[in-house]
């Protein structure tokens, strides 16, 4: 395969990485937000003070974002290193992209039943975020787990 064209889709896998996390990390967010909107209106409707903490649950998924980026740098420093491992950086970043993505995605979602059920309650605040950072383990694992693993070593040999 021509060594730019290689060097191209290795850089694709490390963009997709950030990519496919990023976009979950939007769809956690905005599952979050739209609960937390809807919790908030419950307690203004009953005239009770809404909790501010709902805005934990909905930043909480913006993390993987950050995971992803730490991703992208780690496959980017590799393309110039393993030019011929191209498809290992691509399937590395889109696979990992994905799999921080869908991590993001669904803490989100716990964010907003964990909105409903603390703006309801006004009880459970540490034991909903415990099962969003539960949920935010997998992203974590992923990225550490690719990071130790798609190596000069391992892409040479």
């Amino acid at each position: 395969m021509d060594p730019e064209i290689a060097r191209s889709l290795g850089m694709a896998g490390a963009a997709a990485a950030v990519s496919c996390a990023a976009l979950g990390s939007a769809m956690g967010t905005g599952s979050a937000a739209i609960s937390a909107v809807g919790a908030w209106k419950k307690c203004y409707a009953q005239e009770r003070q809404a909790p501010f903490m709902l805005t934990v649950f909905i930043g909480a998924p913006l993390t993987q974002t950050i995971y992803g980026f730490i991703l992208l740098t780690h496959l980017m420093g590799l393309v110039g290193e393993a030019p011929n491992s191209f498809a290992a950086l691509l399937g590395a970043g889109i696979f990992g992209g994905f799999a921080m993505g869908f991590s993001s995605w669904f803490q989100g979602r716990t964010g907003g039943a964990a909105s409903d059920a603390l703006a309801e309650t006004g009880k459970g605040f540490g034991y909903y975020l415990l099962a969003i950072g539960i949920v935010e383990t997998v992203a974590l694992f992923v990225m550490v787990f690719l990071m130790i693993n798609i190596t000069p070593e391992a892409l040479s040999g």
